[in-house]
């Protein structure tokens, strides 16, 4: 077997992942850069890779299942995933044929001593697929955190929210592959031209309709080639954004002429939708907590045509992070004597991820109770801080894509109660199961 092997990829991706430093998308991507493969087998990779990382509670059930609780070395553990997730989860591939493979990667991987053993595992479930299935569809009701591979507590945080029905359509949409949306970028091109364009690149798509959303403003594209070949994509005539990200610059309201912050503002999409919004006519402020990441929205303002920002590394002075010894800002927002005072501000704030968990796919095994207690923590300082840069009458727009109502409404009543020149002019959460959107907060406050 060659080492440019779709399956061999995924396991190399999946051991990586054990040491827990980087997401698996980066992971992904890092060892997919420079490898030829077909469309098929980048795609098939991918499939082994997150589909491993989205059921692997299920999965590891039905190792233990077989193995009577028997801890395995993690890249055994690994293959054993990999075959299973082959045998239940993907009906393209014929069931013998993923036990072959499996068997041949533990050797080479030099498990030779347990092929035999990965063999039993993966025939004895062969011989009982009918059964399991049916036991698999069981446990997505009777214990819905092993029949949608979520973490106990968070499915049980969500059922006492939302009840056993809403929470399992969560669930569901957790583990449904994100499908791929795009903004228009009026800057460049119009809904009319771009259209026309994708129909010659051989795109087809879908208009996105929401109530928060301009008429054709958002497509989801059905099937495409590869984004970064398309002349459309290189000519910055759209951006790649869900629908639910664009509810926050709707709130915000910008409007020509404007002074806006953004803090939190890489990678850019939220940016450039106000710099659109604001037909390049206004001065936008982009901070953010590091190079590297402000480089990002640097590539995209100027691959959109965006002319209206200026990038800005923030200090801790207003809370949002503490520079690196030596580093030296751009532009000090909050130092004595040199504060800047904004018409607007959109606080994208930092939070637990928890409304895009289908987009991230092994952040459900990473989240935890007392991360998001620090995370409110933070978010309740970095509003509080950003807001001391607004105009008397000036917007501010707190936004996460956060679930949790400790994130979202329980930040801004705690802020209200805090501060008395403001008020809540609007809220609203936008949930994966109503919407068919990524989840978000959006408060919009207004200094009085």
């Amino acid at each position: 077997m060659s080492g440019q092997n779709p399956r061999q990829i995924a396991a190399r991706v999946l051991q990586r992942r054990c040491a827990g430093l980087e997401f698996v998308e980066n992971l992904l991507e890092n060892a997919l850069t420079g490898v030829k493969l077909t469309p098929a087998d980048r795609g098939l990779c991918q499939e082994l890779v997150y589909g491993v990382v989205r059921w692997q509670a299920t999965l590891d059930w039905l190792i233990a299942r077989k193995t009577q609780g028997r801890t395995q070395k993690a890249a055994l553990q690994d293959s054993l995933r990999l075959g299973l997730y082959q045998i239940f989860w993907l009906d393209r591939i014929p069931e013998h044929a993923a036990v072959h493979e499996t068997v041949e990667m533990a050797k080479q991987a030099g498990f030779g001593p347990q092929a035999g053993f990965v063999n039993a595992v993966l025939r004895g479930y062969l011989r009982e697929l009918a059964a399991t299935k049916q036991l698999l569809a069981e446990l997505k009701t009777t214990h819905p955190a092993l029949g949608y591979s979520h973490p106990e507590w968070l499915v049980e945080r969500w059922r006492q929210r939302w009840g056993d029905e809403r929470t399992r359509q969560l669930l569901e949409w957790n583990n449904t592959p994100p499908a791929t949306c795009a903004r228009v970028n009026t800057l460049r091109t119009d809904a009319a031209k771009l259209v026309a364009q994708w129909r010659a690149e051989n795109v087809e798509y879908d208009f996105i309709r929401r109530d928060w959303c301009e008429e054709n403003l958002a497509f989801e594209l059905r099937s495409h080639p590869p984004l970064s070949r398309l002349p459309s994509f290189q000519q910055g005539a759209f951006y790649i954004q869900d629908p639910g990200t664009l509810l926050a610059v709707q709130q915000l309201d910008p409007r020509p002429g404007e002074l806006i912050l953004d803090a939190c503002a890489a990678p850019g999409g939220k940016t450039t939708y106000i710099a659109q919004r604001l037909r390049n006519e206004g001065h936008i402020v982009a901070a953010d907590v590091a190079v590297e990441r402000l480089k990002l929205v640097h590539e995209n303002c100027a691959r959109l045509g965006v002319t209206c920002v200026e990038t800005v590394l923030l200090d801790n002075e207003i809370g949002i992070a503490t520079r690196p010894a030596g580093t030296e800002t751009s532009l000090p927002l909050a130092r004595p004597g040199n504060r800047r005072h904004f018409d607007k501000v959109l606080l994208d704030a930092p939070c637990s991820n928890t409304g895009v968990m289908r987009r991230r796919v092994d952040l459900r095994w990473r989240v935890r109770p007392e991360e998001i207690e620090r995370l409110v923590a933070t978010q309740r300082k970095l509003l509080g801080e950003t807001a001391a840069l607004l105009k008397p009458g000036g917007v501010l727009v707190y936004s996460t894509c956060s679930l949790e109502p400790e994130e979202n409404g329980g930040v801004v009543a705690q802020f209200l109660q805090e501060q008395g020149a403001f008020k809540l002019e609007h809220q609203r959460e936008l949930l994966p199961f109503n919407e068919a959107v990524d989840g978000a907060f959006v408060a919009r406050l207004r200094r009085t």
